[in-house]
């Protein structure tokens, strides 16, 4: 195999308002879930209808963009990445999840109280220079892990 490709596309439903925090050194990181939809026919001939949730993840200015501009409800298109992390939670159990890595996300439709149908801003998010130093203190959540990756592996420095 010459090489691999580890892309995500898709178009969803925020499921609630991001989630903004801050790493010690202030770099800002937005968490979310958006749902996508499929319809297809059964074989029983019956229409089904399946919703899919996608746990996000977004740094850097892209992440103040998702907490400035998104909201629950809101279409949004997110290009990024497949990353699974791992973590133990403070029960000793190992616990692993799968999120998209964000490196871009637009507003598809407009915000709330505002007319037409013209997308927000959109911002892409530039590779770092270098490590973020410093691991975070904000508290666990057992249903999607450590806020930040850095608390997952126990690293003093995030790769991002």
């Amino acid at each position: 195999m010459a090489g691999s490709l580890n892309k995500a596309i898709l178009i969803g439903r925020l499921g609630r308002d991001p989630e903004m925090r801050y790493t010690p050194s202030g770099q800002p990181v937005a968490n979310f879930s958006i749902a996508t939809d499929e319809t297809y026919t059964g074989k029983d001939g019956q229409k089904v209808e399946k919703t899919e949730w996608h746990r996000i993840v977004v740094w850097g200015k892209q992440a103040e963009f998702c907490g400035n501009y998104l909201a629950k409800g809101r279409l949004v298109y997110i290009e990024g990445k497949i990353e699974t992390r791992k973590w133990t939670d403070k029960d000793g159990v190992e616990k692993y999840t799968t999120e998209i890595k964000a490196d871009r996300v637009q507003g598809l439709d407009s915000r709330p109280n505002e007319g037409g149908y013209a997308a927000a801003p959109q911002y892409q998010q530039r590779p770092q220079a270098g490590p973020q130093s410093g691991s975070a203190n904000a508290g666990y959540d057992d249903d999607m892990g450590p806020a930040f990756p850095s608390e997952a592996s126990g690293m003093d420095d995030a790769p991002f």
